[in-house]
């Protein structure tokens, strides 16, 4: 296994060069994320950790637990936890979400979050290579069971923060209710205004009451080809000169 190191925003990140990498919704929902505190956040199918270690400098007083079930990218996300000096307040668990009840004791964090693998095993190009199959396929964890874990691990009124396909709105907000976990927020994302949503982000709270706010749309690229200015502030990077 070949790794690169990269970097993003305020953190470093070792990758395998022809494995699973994380993309923009990592970091878009990362963004998504805009509680004043937290304190116990599980980032569930953290693959090199990037969603997690992100937080963890968001919110410096928390604890992270970065879970996943590949061996490959659970020893990268313990080397991205060491080369960010997070030792003392992250940590990782090589375990199966399925299993995930077992292992951890209930109501016990007040954040979830998930990039989870949301295409179904008969729909899309399977990816080649086993890390991206898993990562990107429901070959490994379905919906259900995120759900079920998620509303596990929430104490009353935590919040648990996915990305989705806008395909499949109807399955997640029916599994999140049905695990006691209430859409709040939802924001669909588009790579520019011509295109149709092939990315959705959506909060949920633990026992929450009933009613969703659609936020506006997240436009990933200007009419230019070039990252928004918005996702440019994402990123940490300068705003493009036409957005001054």
């Amino acid at each position: 296994m070949i790794l690169t190191l990269d970097g993003i925003r305020d953190i470093k990140l070792y990758q395998n060069r022809d494995g699973y990498r994380f993309s923009v919704d990592a970091v878009l929902l990362y963004a998504f994320v805009t509680v004043k505190h937290a304190r116990k956040i599980v980032d569930l199918g953290a693959g090199s950790g990037v969603i997690g270690l992100l937080l963890a400098k968001k919110y410096t007083r928390a604890s992270v637990l970065l879970v996943e079930l590949q061996k490959s990218l659970f020893t990268i996300a313990e080397k991205n936890i060491r080369i960010n000096t997070l030792e003392n307040r992250v940590s990782a668990l090589c375990s199966d979400i399925r299993t995930l009840q077992q292992e951890l004791p209930s109501r016990s964090y007040d954040m979830v979050v998930a990039n989870p693998p949301f295409r179904r095993p008969k729909s899309g190009r399977i990816s080649v290579g086993e890390e991206k199959a898993v990562a990107r396929h429901e070959l490994a964890v379905n919906l259900t069971a995120l759900a079920e874990t998620s509303s596990h691990l929430l104490r009353e009124r935590g919040r648990c923060y996915m990305i989705f396909h806008p395909e499949r709105i109807l399955e997640v907000v029916d599994a999140l209710r049905i695990h006691q976990l209430e859409p709040k927020r939802l924001r669909f994302v588009h790579n520019d205004i011509r295109t149709e949503s092939k990315i959705m982000l959506i909060e949920a709270v633990k026992e929450g009451r009933p009613g969703m706010k659609i936020e506006k749309p997240l436009y990933i690229y200007d009419s230019n080809g070039l990252y928004t200015d918005e996702v440019r502030d994402i990123y940490g990077f300068e705003r493009s000169v036409s957005g001054q």
